[in-house]
């Protein structure tokens, strides 16, 4: 912990002359969502724009309304476009699936257009390892639908309705950074093979990995404690988090995990595991470990004196018991811990090993071994590795990989 502290100060001083009020906006890529109209375009190539139409109507879904959020989101672009331009930013576009390094070193702030999935998706590409460079670009990103997307990672929401103030702020420097951690995912094995990876919005292979990273060798300790001699670092970084299971939902997850490098392996049976990060806590992280109104009320009323003054006035409360509980669960995006959560864990017979073994704890790295049939890895719900039976991993955080976003709160 000491050594990352000191670490983190060392950037920080590295940053000094990186304030806002030096920062120079010259050149912007905004990077677009698919919306859910380009979605079917791209399922049914073959078919012209009024074939597409009436096969959606043949199976209920309104067009008219994919139509009108479509339109609406290209709308919101062009003022975002317009907007960069109006402070003589120059600007390039660039969609999903042409999200390059190149495009990415080109510019002096990377602005995802959509909601939270755009932005982890240019977040997952402003990775030092996907770029091949120690380059950290900003990211600020716009809501382009407030009504439809809570948007957490993008700007508030008063900015979707005038971008052009959140640009002119931006161009005179008056904002404020926020360094964002993030998790390295790196592959335990025999020979530093890494297998193909998998976009599951565009559901095809992603090959790049395999000329952006190389595998090493691992050093004596780790090789004896792992069993394995290579480690190779996944190219993307899990800005919110990473998780593991099978792919069948329905089908028991059996991983066994090591808490910080510690000499004891936890094994578990559950429905998948989530370690998550500071910026991540405010999303699955919660949803797998909150609590409502019912549970408490259930908790109280079990209770022995559950019909005391002082506990029917508790039962009265139970929804800000739950609220304070559940906001709880958040921890700061810039804190170097990572959180893992096991799903639904099996608490019967012999499982978990040992029985003292938290289903969800704080941590500065966790690794893991499969025994699952047909597992995956997936990074920030979008990009996916097979993890099956021996797949090991080593998830942990480097000062150094934060994301630098923009803040304008």
């Amino acid at each position: 912990m000491l050594k990352t502290k000191q670490l983190l100060k060392q950037i920080a001083k590295e940053y000094s002359n990186f304030a806002p009020a030096n920062f120079e906006l010259k050149r912007a890529l905004v990077v677009t969502k698919l919306s859910r109209y380009e979605v079917e375009q791209l399922r049914h190539p073959q078919l012209s724009r009024e074939q597409l139409d009436q096969k959606l109507r043949d199976r209920g879904t309104d067009v008219e309304m994919l139509l009108y959020l479509h339109n609406l989101h290209k709308d919101f672009e062009r003022r975002i476009v317009q907007s960069f331009e109006n402070v003589g930013c120059e600007v390039k576009m660039s969609s999903r699936s042409s999200l390059s390094k190149d495009v990415m070193s080109w510019a002096d702030v990377i602005v995802p257009v959509g909601g939270d999935g755009t932005f982890l998706l240019s977040a997952n590409r402003a990775s030092p390892l996907f770029a091949l460079s120690q380059q950290k670009t900003p990211i600020v990103g716009f809501n382009s639908d407030p009504k439809h997307s809570e948007g957490r990672l993008m700007l508030p929401k008063q900015y979707s309705e005038n971008p052009a103030e959140a640009v002119e702020r931006i161009k005179n420097g008056d904002f404020k950074w926020i360094h964002r951690s993030r998790i390295r995912t790196t592959l335990l094995g025999s020979n530093g093979t890494i297998p193909e990876s998998t976009d599951l919005f565009r559901h095809t292979a992603v090959k790049m990995e395999q000329v952006t990273t190389s595998p090493e060798l691992l050093d004596k300790q780790m090789s004896a404690k792992y069993k394995a001699k290579m480690k190779r670092v996944l190219p993307y970084l899990a800005l919110n988090e990473v998780f593991i299971g099978e792919n069948l939902s329905a089908r028991v997850s059996h991983l066994q995990l090591v808490l910080n490098h510690q000499d004891v392996v936890n094994k578990t049976k559950c429905s998948g595991l989530c370690v998550s990060t500071g910026t991540g806590s405010t999303s699955w992280h919660t949803s797998i470990n909150r609590i409502t109104s019912c549970d408490v009320g259930d908790l109280l009323r079990s209770l022995p004196n559950a019909n005391s003054p002082d506990m029917v006035e508790m039962l009265e409360n139970v929804d800000s018991i739950a609220h304070g509980y559940n906001q709880g669960l958040l921890f700061a995006p810039d804190d170097p811990r990572i959180c893992y959560s096991i799903r639904e864990q099996i608490c019967v017979g012999v499982w978990p090993s040992p029985k003292t073994f938290k289903s969800r704890d704080f941590v500065q790295s966790v690794f893991i071994e499969s025994h699952c049939i047909d597992a995956n890895l997936v990074i920030d719900g979008s990009i996916s590795y097979p993890f099956n039976d021996g797949a090991k991993v080593l998830l942990e955080t480097y000062p150094e990989d934060a994301l630098l976003t923009i803040n304008l709160d």
